[in-house]
């Protein structure tokens, strides 16, 4: 027997959920429609923002839903209209409701950006990089009504590299979110898939990042320092004090030694970036923003902002 899959109904928000959405498209996949958020006022002048799935379903002429509240009889009605076989989701944003999950025959799947059971959440990919860990990767999973507590359909894993951000990682998750998924649906059809319960006693959580991480902790070890600069970057962005206001940091590295110097000392200042003493080792930082400013190398910033070796950042 082959699982008829004819009708999709795709569940997505952020750049992370496009390539899954081309995916489908770049397959001849049927997709009826493309549920997604609001539109949101963004930048200085409020401008309202189009959701980057809207964009590309737009671009292809699929019927593109953007409801305020998805938990009503109203809503649940539109989408069993649409006669869906299967719902895809990929960081759609919001906790659906278990009629909605249930309405295909296929139920709903969801590309999540861990190897679960390790990372349930909303911010995975971040917390992956926060925690030092190696490697993550993608699950396809059988959505159910708890927080990403379904079975495991498929899974893929994926290196970390040293200078991985949130933000290149996220984009090469997203590629193999894509991939992984069209795999799963081709297994799903004929049947062969066999979806796996999750071990909750291995369970961690990802929950959503908040601003009061990104003050840097210069006692840390140079390795969690460089973690929380890449896991927070693009947001909420690293940063420390100096002379009054914060200074983001980017593209760090960790350069062994056993600083004499107390921790968050200025070592050496050069276009080579800024060297900076921490609670284990040194931490060499090749880009910086200062409160006001743009990103830039550490080299344009020192010829316009000069710093002097033995100040130290953070302190109060």
């Amino acid at each position: 027997m082959i699982n008829k899959i004819n009708r999709i109904i795709f569940m997505g928000t952020p750049e992370f959920a496009v390539p899954t959405l081309q995916a489908l498209l770049d397959h001849n996949e049927n997709v009826v429609a493309v549920v997604t958020q609001p539109d949101r006022p963004k930048g200085r002048g409020r401008k309202l923002s189009l959701p980057p799935v809207k964009i590309l379903a737009e671009s292809h002429a699929i019927p593109v839903l953007q409801p305020t509240k998805i938990r009503t009889d109203d809503f649940l009605e539109t989408i069993r209209e649409f006669d869906p076989d299967l719902i895809v989701v990929a960081a759609y944003g919001r906790i659906l409701p278990g009629p909605l999950l249930n309405l295909p025959p296929l139920g709903t799947i969801n590309v999540h950006g861990s190897l679960l059971p390790k990372y349930r959440g909303a911010a995975p990919i971040q917390r992956a990089i926060l925690n030092g860990e190696k490697e993550t990767g993608i699950t396809i999973m059988q959505m159910d009504e708890g927080m990403d507590t379904g079975d495991i359909l498929l899974q893929k894993s994926l290196f970390i590299k040293k200078n991985d951000t949130s933000a290149t990682l996220a984009a090469k998750m997203a590629d193999l979110g894509g991939r992984l998924l069209i795999e799963a649906i081709d297994l799903l059809r004929k049947e062969k898939l066999q979806p796996e319960k999750q071990d909750d006693s291995l369970a961690t959580d990802a929950p959503m990042l908040d601003k009061d991480e990104a003050r840097i902790d210069w006692k840390k070890p140079a390795e969690r320092i460089s973690c929380l600069i890449r896991g927070l970057d693009p947001w909420p962005l690293a940063f420390t004090e100096h002379e009054g206001e914060w200074l983001r940091l980017f593209a760090p590295e960790v350069i062994s030694g056993e600083p004499t110097e107390p921790p968050g000392t200025l070592c050496r200042a050069d276009r080579d970036g800024l060297m900076i003493a921490t609670g284990h080792d040194y931490l060499l930082v090749r880009e910086v923003q200062r409160q006001g400013g743009n990103r830039m190398t550490v080299d344009a910033f020192l010829r316009g902002r000069p710093l002097q070796t033995g100040i130290r950042f953070g302190a109060r």
